[in-house]
């Protein structure tokens, strides 16, 4: 079968019981060939994988692309699966391979970039954002500083971005992170470090801003 009529040829009388089946069950199946347990599997990770697209590459083309390459890619590859992983942690290694290579052809940067480094931890800007619970333009400005926000981790260079995006949106462990990227776990941290440094000194600006204005009501 070619590229999407493997998955699309998997969608008619699946039975109902494989709903019911544990993944790893599922995965046996699907190595011998079973397209109703890949189709399964498809359908309990496609989400996540679709989303992890989004963030990644900013457009539902480009993600819905990447989901179908990951799945094709999957499907063929999985008789080599150990197992030594989750399945979706599997999944996500194949697909941030995948957007990368995405990245490259759209030249989006994957250069590194060096920034001041310190211990601390979370986005600093958060401890400093200003209180708008009872601020009739709360709602305007929790809009505005979403898209900010967003455009903020669009303009990571591409190694952060992915690494960013798994550890803080997607919730991934640097020891996860780590088996997915072939990194260290040092190395993850580090990128973790740097994106959050990064979009700290992207922010820092609006939030001072805002806090100047509050001070001079």
């Amino acid at each position: 079968m070619l590229h999407s009529d493997i998955i699309n040829d998997m969608q008619n009388n699946q039975p109902k019981a494989l709903a019911l089946l544990k993944e790893n069950e599922l995965i046996e199946r699907a190595k011998n060939r079973d397209h109703a347990a890949f189709e399964e599997l498809v359908k309990r990770n496609q989400a996540k994988i679709y989303n992890l697209g989004l963030k990644l590459l900013g457009n539902k083309e480009d993600a819905a692309d990447l989901l179908q390459e990951t799945f094709i890619n999957a499907y063929y590859a999985l008789p080599k699966f150990e197992g030594k992983s989750a399945f979706s942690t599997w999944l996500y290694r194949i697909a941030t391979n995948n957007a990368f290579m995405k990245m490259r052809k759209k030249k989006i940067p994957l250069v590194r970039f060096e920034t001041q480094t310190s211990d601390s931890g979370k986005l600093e800007f958060y401890h400093n954002a200003p209180d708008w619970s009872n601020d009739p333009g709360a709602h305007l400005r929790n809009q505005e500083l979403k898209l900010l926000i967003e455009k903020s981790v669009d303009a990571l260079p591409g190694k952060y971005k992915t690494i960013f995006v798994l550890h803080d949106i997607e919730g991934f462990s640097t020891e996860e992170i780590s088996k997915m990227l072939n990194l260290s776990v040092p190395a993850v941290k580090s990128r973790v470090h740097r994106s959050r440094m990064f979009l700290r000194d992207k922010l820092s600006s609006y939030f001072q801003t805002d806090l100047k204005q509050g001070a001079n009501l």
